[in-house]
């Protein structure tokens, strides 16, 4: 049997409309804060037995239709031997930003299998049946740059931007540097079993689409290269970013198959800027996750609405397929329940 979501992302017409959500597995969950509980975050990432069982209590609870490797973006920079940490209340710190020349040339580069990260995948795999999906994922170059520039999470991103802009040799050195570690923390994700792959540029769209062709694009495909190259099948390929609207047609040339869509674009509006730039892609997304607040008749109204939006894009020649998802991740003071109903209700689609 194939699972719903790789008959989707092939573009076949699966067995009932594949949803997952993008941070399902933590903080949402009262299961995750019991076997978290006292341990560091980025300390969990690297514990196998623990990150396996993160991983698995959505599928368990929600009967969502994958699993999303539980990890976080900066892991294979932790892995090279970047001095980093992930602060409560703040999220990844570096203690020495990069800004020179010679601090690209000391950035280390990820080399070696995550062996805890593909122990931790053989555990998933043991559980999820043949319908249920496991999803690896990584950062994307300019958002992990970001941080490494910024030294940790920025509103503006103007340490990030005025390097690119002032110093652009120097920036596409840093780029050039960071992607073998991403595609090298990839690798271990398929080789260990993962059924496809997401690249989150959570930062993109904070960029003009101009700047997001010269200085970001061309490490993202790289990396969709890469991938495509990988395992003894491809695996499905997915690429998403936040307020990333404007920058779809850029992003589906990238190399995904498919295309995740964030709250702000109606899907049949994206899958038409994506169609014209490089012909259909599988749509993914894109519920807003506040309205999971917002009761059972909104949702259900919400759900059907974009259930729609996907089916005309289709019927139109301008998507192949659908995954349903949020626009955005889980935020963490959801109510699980409200999250096992709205998976209920995508079902039914």
């Amino acid at each position: 049997m194939t699972a719903p979501l790789l008959q989707a992302a092939a573009g076949a017409t699966p067995t009932r409309r594949p949803v997952w959500f993008m941070r399902q597995a933590g903080r949402s969950l009262p299961e995750y804060r019991k076997v978290r509980e006292g341990i560091p975050m980025l300390d969990s990432c690297f514990m196998p037995e623990l990150l396996a069982e993160i991983t698995l209590q959505p599928v368990r609870r929600h009967d969502v239709d994958a699993a999303i490797l539980f990890s976080d973006i900066v892991v294979p920079l932790k892995a090279a031997g970047v001095d980093l940490d992930i602060v409560a209340g703040r999220g990844p710190v570096v203690a020495h930003p990069i800004r020179t020349a010679q601090d690209v040339a000391n950035l280390p580069i990820l080399e070696h299998e995550v062996e805890e990260v593909a122990q931790g995948i053989r555990i998933i795999n043991e559980e999820l049946t043949d319908a249920q999906t496991l999803i690896g994922f990584a950062g994307a170059p300019f958002t992990l740059a970001s941080y490494l520039v910024e030294g940790g999470p920025s509103r503006n991103h103007e340490t990030t931007k005025a390097m690119m802009h002032a110093e652009p040799a120097l920036w596409h050195s840093l780029m050039e540097r960071l992607t073998p570690t991403i595609i090298a923390f990839l690798r271990t994700q398929i080789e260990a079993g993962v059924e496809a792959m997401q690249l989150f540029d959570s930062w993109a769209g904070f960029l003009t689409e101009r700047d997001y062709r010269e200085h970001v694009l061309p490490y993202s495909q790289q990396i969709f290269a890469e991938v495509g190259n990988m395992g003894s099948a491809p695996v499905p390929r997915i690429h998403f970013g936040v307020a990333t609207g404007e920058l779809l047609p850029a992003m589906a040339e990238a190399g995904p198959d498919v295309v995740g869509v964030d709250w702000r674009t109606p899907l049949d509006t994206a899958a038409r800027r994506i169609a014209q730039a490089t012909g259909p892609k599988v749509l993914q997304g894109n519920l807003d996750p506040a309205l999971l607040f917002a009761g059972e008749k909104v949702l259900a109204q919400e759900i059907a609405r974009i259930c729609e939006e996907a089916d005309r894009a289709i019927e139109q020649g301008h998507a192949l397929g659908h995954i349903f998802n949020l626009g955005h991740g889980v935020i963490p003071s959801t109510d699980p329940d409200a999250i096992t109903r709205a998976v209920e209700l995508i079902h039914q689609h």
